[in-house]
């Protein structure tokens, strides 16, 4: 079973990407929430999900350095990471890039562009 982890301090941002993802549950595929960091790169390494939703500014851990840490894991280094973020500068964008992250997309998202980027990349 595909498992998706979306990542967020904001509640409303994690409830508009659960909308935005939940008619793949009726697929088959998990959704996991949590909302901050450090939680999320302990539920990466345990539940080990096949996308990761990542907002960077966060409590404990941002989202760069979770990137980070996954991305030189070998055990987990495979997880498909998407950073979305306020952040929307250059610098930023090139920060997300150098932690590994495989797609970048600023807030606000499109919940369709959200929706669609999963199907492709889960291959459904």
């Amino acid at each position: 079973m595909p498992k998706i982890l979306i990542v967020d301090d904001d509640p409303c941002i994690r409830i508009l990407l659960k909308q935005s993802l939940e008619e793949l549950e009726d697929e088959g595929v998990e959704l996991i929430i949590t909302d901050n960091g450090e939680s999320a790169l302990d539920i990466i390494k345990r539940e080990i999900p096949d996308v990761v939703f990542l907002d960077v500014m966060m409590p404990k851990m941002n989202g760069f350095d979770v990137c980070n840490a996954v991305k030189n894991d070998p055990a987990i280094s495979n997880v498909f990471i998407v950073l979305l973020t306020v952040m929307s500068q250059k610098v930023d964008k090139l920060r997300g890039k150098a932690a590994g992250a495989d797609i970048y997309i600023t807030k606000p998202f499109n919940p369709d562009e959200v929706l669609d980027v999963t199907r492709k990349i889960l291959g459904m």
